[in-house]
């Protein structure tokens, strides 16, 4: 018998469910991030900024099927940017469509990619923490979004993008997702300006429940298997099944060595180790293995881990000398982890992919920075415009009565906590 002309594509059932797992671990990074972020914030402000995290999942979550998909992944125009009409609210996709050459449904790479556009502008919120209106927060997403993400997945991750023909390689994010986002928080931050009691130098405002913290790190380490082990994208070929596994291996390689030296350098520093400094290493740790979790070996996934966690630390540190307030160190740990990430991909990578005999040395250096460059560039650039936009138009910062009193009450009407008073 011959196949139908309009049968369906024929699907590996391994490779597909793996990768619907992985949407879901990715997504629940987002709650993660949102634990991770609320535990760092006094308890007047834990709702607005958990809140920021969770807004993301609905508004990217419209946008990417609306417009981000063909955008980042839609037929090329120059290498620049992709579209194609029939992407536009997947209402010309079927649901019977392989991805490429992939025995996967396209649109379970849509979702997996989808969760990444979702979880990269939330990761900018935690430099804006405790200040920043809400309502400009959203457009500010939606915008950056739009701009900035999905030109730049494009370029580095569509088959026909600029940089991903230059040789740029980015396994699951350093440059698009933590490049992008830690480097637009720094801009946002310094634009929006510091909090009305942040004092540099003299003393730091004290997380409100470091518990929540923990739990959030634990949730975004469980999660980033997903996100790095997921980007293989199948498991039906030999190759890319071996891929999915190293992946797998050096995410958690890395995030051990980011978490175990973080750990060592803040008790020889400061004579004691601390929950957050552990979950300010793992994260450390994951950021910057990412560009690089199916491109080298669990043995350098341990510099990895180490070089990230030492250089972060350093980055945080250094913070009260510049005076801005990056709030939750968005910046010090995923702008300046995925840099980290992105630069040792070009020494230490051994993989083939796609075809190419990849391998470390000079050249690929070479092309690992101008890719960092460009993100650096491209989200500093695109970031200043949008919030100069937003902050001529709707206004940037909350007023000083709401900052005071805390934007979980004066913005949401809420408290996360009720005091309760005995009689």
């Amino acid at each position: 018998m011959t196949q139908l002309a309009n049968a369906p594509a024929p699907v590996d059932p391994g490779s597909t469910a793996w990768m619907l797992v992985s949407s879901a671990l990715v997504l629940l990074m987002v709650p993660g991030l949102a634990l991770f972020y609320g535990g760092l914030v006094r308890r007047k402000n834990v709702l607005t900024t958990m809140l920021q995290s969770f807004a993301a999942m609905g508004l990217i979550g419209v946008q990417w099927i609306v417009i981000g998909y063909a955008l980042a992944f839609g037929a090329s125009y120059g290498g620049w940017i992709g579209f194609d009409p029939r992407l536009l609210a997947l209402s010309g996709l079927p649901y019977t469509q392989n991805f490429a050459d992939k025995a996967i449904p396209e649109l379970v790479f849509v979702m997996f990619q989808g969760k990444f556009a979702i979880i990269t502008p939330a990761l900018i919120s935690g430099a804006v923490a405790e200040r920043m209106k809400f309502s400009a927060y959203v457009w500010f997403v939606l915008l950056w979004a739009t701009l900035i993400y999905c030109p730049l997945a494009h370029w580095v991750w569509n088959a026909e993008g600029w940089l991903f023909k230059y040789g740029v390689l980015d396994f699951a994010g350093g440059t698009v997702v933590h490049i992008s986002s830690g480097v637009s928080a720094l801009v946002l931050a310094v634009m929006l300006g510091p909090r009305r009691d942040y004092r540099p130098g003299h003393g730091a405002i004290l997380p409100h429940n470091l518990v929540l913290t923990l739990l959030g790190a634990g949730l975004l380490w469980f999660g980033w298997f997903g996100f790095n082990a997921g980007s293989a994208v199948a498991i039906d070929h030999p190759v890319a099944g071996h891929v999915a596994g190293l992946a797998f291996a050096t995410t958690q390689t890395a995030a051990a060595a980011g978490a175990l030296t973080w750990l060592l350098i803040e008790w020889w520093h400061q004579r004691r180790p601390t929950s957050l400094g552990l979950a300010s290493g793992i994260l450390a740790g994951l950021v910057a293995i990412t560009p690089a979790a199916g491109h080298v070996t669990p043995a350098a996934a341990l510099v990895f881990g180490a070089v990230a966690a030492t250089m972060c630390f350093l980055a945080v540190q250094m913070k009260p000398r510049f005076g801005y307030d990056d709030s939750l160190d968005a910046f010090g740990v995923h702008g300046v982890g995925g840099l980290i990430g992105a630069l040792l991909t070009g020494i230490f990578c051994f993989i083939p992919v796609a075809g190419w005999a990849m391998g470390g040395g000079p050249g690929q250096f070479v092309k690992q920075a101008v890719g960092a460059g460009v993100a650096v560039a491209f989200a500093a650039a695109g970031t200043f415009v949008i919030a100069a936009l937003l902050r001529a138009t709707v206004g940037l910062r909350a007023t000083d009565e709401e900052e005071r009193d805390g934007l979980d009450i004066s913005v949401h009407g809420e408290r996360a906590y009720h005091q309760v008073i005995s009689s």
